[in-house]
Parts: structure tokens; sequence; C-alpha cells
């Protein structure tokens, strides 16, 4: 993705552009400890999983990934699981998840 603005016939990149850089290096730096993480907590319990790294708008794309497994292995079953938000405003049940709520393909389980 490359975001610029012109401006008086020079190009420079716009602060917006540089936000999201910073959050894709962060995001680089944290992958490999996040998915150590998964791995040492579901080592062993026999759980199917993978870990996968996506960009977008959330609720989207887990029910791209829900819809993607589901269709790919058919006969198994496939649940979204999210928390809740933890945010004030959004004590019981956050955005996401009432997106998902309302547009799942598959069931939805919603942790406190």
């Amino acid at each position: 993705m490359s975001f610029y603005s012109a401006c008086n016939g020079t190009t420079r990149f716009s602060d917006r552009w540089y936000r999201i850089v910073e959050m894709e290096a962060a995001f680089d730096e944290l992958e490999p400890e996040l998915r150590a993480q998964a791995a040492g907590q579901l080592r062993g319990r026999g759980a199917d999983w993978e870990f996968e790294r996506r960009q977008g708008v959330i609720a989207e794309e887990l029910i791209a990934v829900a819809a993607g497994l589901r269709d790919a292995r058919p006969g198994q079953s496939v649940v979204i699981m999210i928390g809740s938000s933890s945010h004030a405003t959004h004590r019981v049940v956050g955005p996401v998840a009432v997106s998902l709520a309302r547009h799942s393909p598959v069931p939805l389980v919603i942790v406190p």
C-alpha cells in the first residue's frame, strides 16, 4: 500500500503513511512472539490451528477466513471465538462482535 499526496509540485508522504509504516513494523516485531505463544499454548492439545496475519476490517477478515476454512474442510466444525471489548462504552459487546453476530457464516462464541 502506498499513500502519498502532491504538494507544490513535489511528493511528500502523509502522516497517515508514517503511522501505517510504524504500525506494520510493530506487527512485524510482534508476529514471531505471538506465533510462539500460540504454539506453546496449543501444543499437545490436538487442536488444528494456523496463525495468519491479515490486514483489513477485523470482522470482514475473520468472516473471510472462517468461510474459507469451512469451504476447504467440509464436515469439520469452524467456529469464530472472540473476547468481548474491554472499552468502557463497549462493555457488553463491541462493534466487531456485533458485526460478526450479524454476518458470520459460522457459529460465533463471544467470551466476556
